[in-house]
């Protein structure tokens, strides 16, 4: 459907809304342009051969030593910041789209223009859910032009990566709904604008925070042992593009310990065992197939939450207007 045939309520949210929505589109073209010219430049300025020295003998791109590397550089820090998407998102809903017009009483213009409460609010909703989903979808493909060949080759790009991993898969997407249905509940909650931006903020900046210090450990890590020495435990245990959770050493009663903090001497505030004589060594990790496995739940969690902040935002609408 084009925008032409929109109308009502919906039209009329697009219309007050314009500026923000055209702003975002802006910042994803500039996104794609950027990304773009840079993967254009590192395949048309390769890296330079030889060794480098601290004096400049090589040539540079911008500074950097070629324009693969700013381009590694850049989408590190992209994955990063992709990570605000969906507070800027939510800090949005909960300001301008519902908090400023409960605030102001606009809202009560609205409902006496055939419009019911209900309606008024499923609009917002889904026309906010519909540009959250089409702009972070948007900004991943970007992400996914610049980095697609260097997820899982370069040490600043690994697949287990904050902001790789969530612009990788489908949490991101499921981050951006819950933003929405966080700022409509403040929105409708608080019913102040700047207090509601900034309940909407923490909600799914702390969301954010408590989701990726767990995910995880949401599915059982695989552990390898073999036997081991003091001076050389560990070897190869595990594949190259895993993500190792633990690793230590191990006496001949199973008893896990770290070898820097118990051989030679036990270190000051930490426990020990009393027999540190290395028999084997062990290693926690996720390999590379648990990816979709953590994708998954961790999204059907964020999901879970945004149906209830949803709900709740409904279920508070109809109490007020009772």
């Amino acid at each position: 459907m084009s925008l032409p045939t929109l109308h009502g309520p919906r039209w009329a949210e697009l219309r007050l809304h314009r500026t923000a929505l055209l702003t975002g589109g802006a910042l994803v073209v500039v996104a794609l342009a950027y990304t773009g010219w840079l993967r254009w430049a590192a395949d048309a300025y390769p890296e330079p051969k030889g060794a480098c020295s601290s004096h400049g003998t090589c040539e540079t791109f911008l500074g950097f030593t070629s324009a693969r590397d700013l381009l590694n550089i850049s989408m590190s820090n992209g994955a990063v910041a992709l990570l605000l998407v969906p507070l800027l998102i939510g800090v949005f809903v909960a300001g301008p789209m519902i908090g400023r017009e409960m605030e102001s009483g606009v809202y009560k213009l609205s409902w006496t223009q055939s419009v019911s409460p209900t309606r008024w609010l499923a609009t917002k909703v889904t026309t906010a859910a519909a540009f959250a989903v089409g702009g972070t979808l948007a900004l991943m493909a970007v992400f996914q032009l610049g980095a697609s060949e260097m997820v899982g080759t370069h040490w600043n790009l690994h697949w287990a990566d904050r902001g790789v991993y969530e612009t990788t898969g489908p949490a991101l997407v499921a981050y951006a709904l819950l933003a929405v249905a966080v700022g409509t509940l403040a929105g409708l909650l608080v019913r102040r604008t700047l207090l509601a931006m900034a309940a909407t903020g923490v909600v799914t900046g702390l969301v954010l925070l408590v989701l990726s210090s767990t995910r995880w450990h949401l599915v059982p890590t695989l552990t390898r042992s073999r036997p081991a020495t003091a001076d050389s435990p560990w070897g190869t245990m595990w594949p190259m593009d895993s993500f190792v959770m633990d690793q230590g050493v191990a006496n001949a009663a199973g008893d896990r310990f770290y070898p820097g903090q118990c051989l030679p001497e036990p270190i000051s505030g930490y426990s020990c065992p009393t027999d540190t004589k290395v028999v084997s060594a062990y290693a926690d990790f996720h390999p590379r197939s648990h990816f979709w496995y953590v994708q998954l739940i961790e999204t059907g969690i964020v999901l879970a939450l945004a149906a209830a902040a949803t709900y709740a935002a409904f279920r508070l609408l109809r109490r007020r207007v009772a």
